[in-house]
């Protein structure tokens, strides 16, 4: 959607404390009341872009839960490209990073989703496993999940991925834990 586009160039150029209607109206020369017939306010707009900016993460990591390979390589996988997608958005899109933080506060909803669709891809690897039998230890796969994410939150969490050293660092961590997780879940 155009809207959403000129809103995260702007959002992305001059920060979200300056990202508004008027402004995303002006820069695609149409009336602020276009942009209201598709967003009711400020907050609305707001809160779709980064929206829109977690589905992204989400998507990748999608393509990687639905792949026709064993679970246990999907796991792995799954597991390393979320933080790599979450290292690069510190490094790489750092103000899109830094109102993704406010707009979680004003708009819960918006991290409640994208946690969501992160759960269920993992649910879904995690059933695979125990089908395809390559992840025989997974017991209870819903607290087997929030144990996955909360053992690897360092490495994909923003605020803990800024302040946990180089990337090369990290991933050398996120492997020892990855390993970790992988000899649990084989049973």
């Amino acid at each position: 959607m155009r809207i959403l586009d000129t809103a995260e160039s702007l959002l992305r150029r001059h920060g979200l404390d300056k990202l508004n209607v008027v402004d995303v109206a002006r820069a695609m020369n149409m009336s602020h009341g276009n942009v209201y017939r598709h967003f009711s306010s400020k907050a609305a707009l707001r809160a779709a872009v980064i929206h829109r900016w977690l589905h992204r993460v989400s998507s990748q990591t999608n393509a990687i839960a639905i792949q026709d390979q064993p679970a246990d390589e999907r796991l792995v996988e799954w597991l390393k490209t979320l933080a790599v997608i979450k290292q690069r958005k510190v490094v790489e899109d750092a103000e899109l990073l830094s109102a993704a933080a406010k707009i979680v506060q004003e708009t819960p909803e918006v991290l409640d989703n994208h946690a969501m669709q992160l759960t269920t891809q993992l649910e879904y690897i995690l059933a695979a496993g125990l089908a395809d039998k390559t992840l025989p230890g997974v017991k209870d796969p819903q607290a087997t999940v929030l144990a996955i994410l909360n053992a690897t939150t360092r490495y994909h969490h923003p605020d803990m991925v800024v302040h946990g050293g180089p990337p090369a660092v990290q991933m050398e961590g996120l492997n020892g834990v990855i390993s970790l997780i992988m000899r649990g879940l084989k049973g």
